[in-house]
């Protein structure tokens, strides 16, 4: 087997707490953004783009969020706005990757949906190949308008996935993937 398909065989997703220093440097993160970009886009509408948010974006991201989620429950306990206010800090970089489907007489918005999935699925592919562990994530904060509107999404705009990215602290052991005779029917 090549290494390409073994690193894909390998690849798995590390949980955002467990991801720490040292993350992707300027020349990676363009790597990674980069290899991201390959992905089918039907019209070359380009239906995706990216928010990179490292260093001190993290903890600013972390205080917009702590405080959507006070507002919501002003009677939180202090530990679950601490986690709130830590919640992008863990790995060294978060890429958010932005759904923005552009309304086409060929193209559905499904499609374009599923290009910006698939961008999401490229960076994490790209990430194991650099080296990286990462994690695909959404959460609350990725369809609260106040934090969309934070991050400067437009009222159009969705949020694919935040992808956090940088070196494991542990590797959780592998989960049961579908065996092939539940999931493939032939036609």
């Amino acid at each position: 087997m090549n290494e390409s398909l073994s690193r894909l065989q390998q690849r798995r997703s590390v949980p955002a707490l467990w991801l720490t220093e040292p993350g992707p440097n300027p020349t990676d993160i363009d790597t990674l953004l980069t290899i991201a970009a390959r992905v089918p886009d039907h019209g070359k509408l380009v239906p995706w783009r990216f928010i990179v948010i490292e260093g001190d974006g993290r903890r600013r991201l972390g205080e917009i969020a702590a405080a959507a989620f006070k507002a919501d429950q002003p009677e939180a306990e202090a530990e679950k706005v601490a986690v709130e206010l830590a919640r992008f800090s863990h790995a060294p970089l978060v890429v958010a990757v932005v759904s923005r489907v552009k309304p086409h007489v060929k193209i559905p918005d499904w499609e374009q949906e599923l290009s910006a999935g698939a961008v999401c699925m490229n960076l994490l592919n790209a990430a194991h190949a650099l080296g990286f562990s990462a994690s695909w994530l959404t959460g609350w904060t990725a369809f609260d308008r106040r934090v969309l509107d934070a991050l400067g999404l437009a009222p159009d705009e969705r949020l694919a996935g935040y992808v956090h990215i940088g070196t494991a602290k542990e590797t959780p052991t592998d989960r049961p993937r579908p065996s092939l005779s539940d999931i493939v029917t032939r036609f």
